[in-house]
């Protein structure tokens, strides 16, 4: 027998926000594993590869943003509707996108991954700084675009100052205090 939708609720979503190279997929990755030996599925949403998924033929100019940022909303509101626990990986320089989401996803929490940019230059994980710096980018978060960080997210991290796991404990205690998650 199935379940129905009032006996699955629903679902939580999670954005992970910061410069590119702050460190959000890491902590998303920790998350998810975390969740996962609670026994609480969740699918990460990582604005590449749902990029490439959906939309590969958008660019990355502020008409492309906002269609961009607007269907992974729209993803993120359908599958917590239907109880499936989510985490944005996602820049989204702009703050209003991730305002967006949390008007209409019930159960939403912001968290801000913090790091200046020259660390986030320095680790460089998918080179897009020294692609920006080759002119291959030109609109890179931080760089040549705005980031704007969350004005009152509910965790707030400093990649450069813990670890990957002081991190995930910190989100999940705010899960548990939202009452997303049990102990």
């Amino acid at each position: 027998m199935k379940a129905s939708k009032s006996e699955i609720g629903p679902g939580f979503a999670i954005w992970v926000t910061g410069l590119p190279g702050s460190g959000k997929s890491t902590l998303s990755a920790r998350l998810l594993k975390r969740l996962a030996a609670k026994g609480i599925h969740v699918q990460i949403l990582e604005s590449d590869v749902m990029r490439d998924l959906l939309v590969p033929w958008l660019g990355y100019g502020h008409d492309d943003r906002e269609r961009f940022y607007h269907l992974l909303i729209s993803v993120g509101e359908l599958l917590t509707h239907n109880g499936v626990n989510v985490i944005f990986d996602a820049t989204a320089g702009q703050r209003r996108f991730r305002e967006e989401a949390r008007q209409i996803i019930d159960r939403f929490i912001e968290i801000y991954v913090k790091c200046p940019l020259e660390e986030c230059e320095r680790r460089d994980p998918k080179q897009i700084y020294k692609r920006a710096q080759a002119g291959e980018f030109t609109q890179v978060p931080g760089l040549q675009a705005p980031y704007e960080p969350p004005l009152e997210p509910e965790v707030e991290v400093d990649s450069t100052a813990s670890d990957p796991e002081r991190e995930a404990d910190a989100v999940m205690g705010r899960l548990k205090d939202l009452g997303f998650v049990n102990n």
